[in-house]
């Protein structure tokens, strides 16, 4: 892919990026199939509806307005060398660089790294039950190693859990933020999951969504372990 393609824009938050006025592209393409993807349009590998060049000029014109520009997606670093080329280019106008990643690519994370200041890297459920969750079979090996990676380089990042109840259960989520805490993660968010797509045979209710959120002991452990935890409702 020689352009990066852009699949959508947000062109200001305070939350994508820790402490900092930010906006988000959304990248196309992802190689997981998550049961509760908020962003299924962008799954596919395709043209994007915005022109990169023009994009660039936006941001251009954003220099002194805003902090960060945050790539997203699907999976940013699937388009490779076309994502690090326009990562690159923003970066040497000055901004910081977010990445929200699942993970999936660490050669190309390492590759990366040297130009990206802060990550959002997705834990999506126990080992056991990540290939349920996301349809391959690989994707915990690979996520593990990019988590890995980036504790090594020492740069700031939060780990994301999505509680998804058919797919995460209370003992799960302990399970997964010890894994965390074990390997020296310090900041983690867990997040309700929101039924975007679900079909009639595959529903929740309110209260399986909310039930890592209203058990005080749970919120009391987990909060114990780590310097910050976000619980995003």
């Amino acid at each position: 892919m020689k352009d990066i393609q852009i699949g959508g824009l947000v062109s200001f938050t305070t939350i994508d990026y820790p402490g900092k006025l930010a906006a988000v592209l959304f990248l196309v393409g992802c190689p997981l199939r998550c049961a509760y993807c908020s962003n299924p349009h962008l799954i596919e590998v395709g043209d994007g509806p915005y022109d990169p060049a023009k994009v660039f000029e936006w941001i251009q014109a954003r220099v002194g307005k805003l902090e960060a520009i945050v790539f997203s997606g699907g999976e940013a670093l699937m388009q490779g060398d076309a994502t690090l080329n326009y990562i690159k280019k923003v970066r040497d106008l000055g901004f910081s660089i977010g990445l929200h990643t699942n993970g999936f690519y660490p050669d190309l994370l390492k590759k990366a790294e040297p130009w990206i200041d802060w990550i959002g890297l997705d834990y999506k459920a126990t080992a056991a039950r990540y290939e349920s969750l996301v349809g391959n079979s690989i994707a915990y090996e690979q996520m593990s190693k990019s988590l890995d990676f980036w504790i090594s380089t020492g740069k700031d990042f939060e780990v994301r859990i999505t509680c998804d109840p058919r797919f995460i259960t209370k003992d799960d989520l302990i399970e997964i933020v010890d894994d965390c805490a074990n390997r020296g993660v310090k900041k983690i968010a867990i997040q309700k999951y929101q039924p975007h797509f679900e079909d009639e045979a595959h529903t929740t209710t309110a209260e399986q969504r909310e039930q890592f959120f209203n058990d005080d002991d749970l919120r009391n452990k987990i909060n114990a372990k780590f310097e910050s935890v976000i619980w995003r409702e």
